[in-house]
């Protein structure tokens, strides 16, 4: 059990958390007005605007009300009620639970559902199984958009985080490269997290690229599409290039392709790193309320579970 978080303030701390799980839902909904777009057709549209996507303005493909948000957003908040739900009836980190909540999520008609998530869903409820064989087509970014929740609940417990990340991603996608790429930026984001500077954290990127030299993002090579090699690309270019939230969220959006959800991961990146009280006002305030109140709500809980569990741990060590 490594007490890796006990170097922030609970204060500081759960206004990291908020930052990040704001900035997710931020990202998604700005991103979502440009998602499969490219570059050019962003550059043609808002020419008025510089050339480039700024506001959150709803629209695009999905035809979004402004401040809407996207299946990144809201199968996280699924995630996160089923490890909630796993604390509260003693079952925790239950898988069953988690592909549970999943199954709800695509009963409730969500806006948008990615084929591969599909796909994994309906073979659990066809034939129960909390994971399918390994597949050359699960190589897409939908476990990884999801995992915020894990991360935050297992803080303070690298096996966990480790066992649930992978765990809830194998219900759709059984693939190498979305495994490393879950826990990659996963154990990324419980670094800013907790703290970590930024010679940490660029010597931790630069480690895991050596060990996994597809996910290289120097040089970038502009795709920004739903593979989740190009996403993992997009995301760590535009979080390297800034450290301002605003400016690292449109150098991943307006890349368009899968915009929602590379801002969505940029922006809990960045988000992480200033913390909520620091995320752009106009941005925040489009959200819709509903969705701001279920994300405060789930990431204070998910983040007391978190120190619940490591007190709970820390004191049976002593005894």
């Amino acid at each position: 059990m490594a007490l890796e978080f006990v170097r922030e303030s609970p204060q500081r701390l759960l206004d990291r958390v908020l930052g990040a799980y704001l900035g997710l839902a931020i990202g998604d909904a700005l991103g979502a007005t440009v998602e499969f777009m490219t570059p050019g057709e962003i550059a043609h549209q808002f020419a008025r605007e510089g050339g480039m996507h700024r506001h959150i303005i709803g629209g695009g493909w999905l035809k979004l009300a402004p401040g809407q948000v996207t299946d990144d957003t809201t199968m996280s908040l699924a995630l996160g009620e089923a490890l909630l739900e796993g604390a509260r009836s003693g079952r925790p980190f239950d898988t069953v639970l988690m592909a549970d909540a999943f199954v709800a999520w695509l009963r409730g008609k969500p806006v948008d559902c990615g084929n591969t998530c599909r796909r994994g869903i309906q073979r659990y409820l066809r034939d129960g199984s909390l994971s399918g064989e390994q597949n050359d087509g699960d190589g897409g970014n939908g476990a990884l958009m999801r995992n915020l929740p894990v991360a935050i609940a297992t803080l303070g417990d690298d096996v966990a985080f480790e066992r649930v990340s992978i765990a809830q991603s194998r219900l759709t996608h059984h693939h190498p490269l979305s495994d490393a790429a879950v826990l990659g930026i996963g154990r990324l984001l419980r670094m800013i997290l907790t703290g970590a500077d930024n010679r940490a954290i660029y010597g931790f990127l630069a480690e895991w690229v050596r060990a996994w030299p597809k996910f290289a993002f120097r040089p970038y090579r502009g795709r920004a599409s739903g593979y989740v090699v190009d996403t993992v690309q997009t995301v760590l270019h535009a979080f390297a290039s800034s450290d301002d939230f605003e400016e690292a969220m449109l150098i991943a959006v307006n890349r368009g392709e899968d915009a929602d959800t590379n801002g969505a991961l940029v922006g809990m990146l960045v988000g992480a790193r200033c913390g909520a009280r620091m995320l752009p006002s106009r941005w925040l305030n489009r959200l819709e309320r509903d969705v701001v109140r279920a994300i405060t709500d789930q990431a204070s809980a998910l983040l007391a579970l978190a120190l619940d569990r490591t007190t709970e741990t820390a004191f049976s060590a002593v005894v």
